[in-house]
């Protein structure tokens, strides 16, 4: 229950979590070792490892080098049950909320259980929600599903009740990889003001600024991922960000 304590605990402290997501087909061996030694400069508390297609042979070679890093769990954030690895820590089992492909709701987790449950995985059940980031991404095109519109922050709400109602332990807001526009402030705040779960934000935070809106709107972690690779050094600024609201308590 290692990731579990790590996010329920910045809940509770009203502390902020920063996950940095690691695509495999985007690394390389040394590409991988710089991000990794500028994820502990910055205290990042997750990587999580995933991707909607992931057509590389890299899965294993990530994992491995991640479960050499001390107190930062790596977590599979799964494009679909073959993406499995049990040199993860742990996994978050997405239900997309947002669509209603129901092989994206129950399929996937269907032809995935008998391997969890093998597993030593820690599992966590998370409410997925795609968010209109400006242009389609891999995810909402992979899953054929229409993301909520970034204006409709009642739809968000309502949809990550609904999940937080049928026990999923997670709420995640994401706009997608590469997204034009981040979940709007607007409906991170709502959503944040209607669930218990732990709310992550991810997609389209490429800015200090952007990173700390979504902060101060009601994130207790967010995910970068596209921006890192861009720019090493973001890590770096994102850390002292964290540190200085973790610091405040900024809500």
């Amino acid at each position: 229950m290692i990731v579990s304590k790590i996010l329920n605990k910045i809940k509770s402290l009203k502390h902020k979590g920063l996950a940095i997501l690691i695509d495999p087909d985007k690394v390389n061996e040394a590409s991988l070792n710089e991000l990794i030694i500028n994820a502990i400069r910055a205290n990042v508390d997750l990587f999580l490892v995933g991707g909607s297609l992931i057509s590389s042979d890299n899965m294993d070679m990530v994992l491995s080098k991640l479960n050499d890093v001390e107190n930062i769990p790596s977590v599979l954030f799964p494009g679909n049950s073959l993406h499995i690895n049990s040199k993860a820590d742990g996994i978050l089992l997405l239900s997309l909320l947002s669509g209603r492909n129901p092989d994206f709701l129950i399929g996937q987790h269907v032809l995935a259980a008998p391997a969890l449950k093998r597993s030593n995985l820690e599992i966590l059940p998370t409410a997925y929600l795609l968010v209109d980031g400006g242009k389609q991404t891999t995810a909402s095109y992979i899953s054929n599903t229409t993301p909520i519109p970034n204006d409709k922050a009642d739809i968000a709400v309502a949809t990550a009740m609904a999940g937080e109602m049928l026990g999923l332990k997670l709420t995640y807001l994401d706009a997608g990889s590469g997204a034009q526009n981040p979940v709007s402030l607007e409906m991170i705040e709502a959503v944040k003001a209607n669930i218990e779960t732990p709310l992550i934000v991810g997609g389209g935070i490429n800015t200090i600024e952007k990173a700390k809106n979504a902060y101060q709107a009601g994130a207790d972690m967010i995910v970068v991922g596209n921006a890192t690779e861009k720019d090493p050094n973001f890590i770096m600024e994102l850390g002292a960000l964290k540190k200085e609201l973790s610091t405040q308590k900024t809500i």
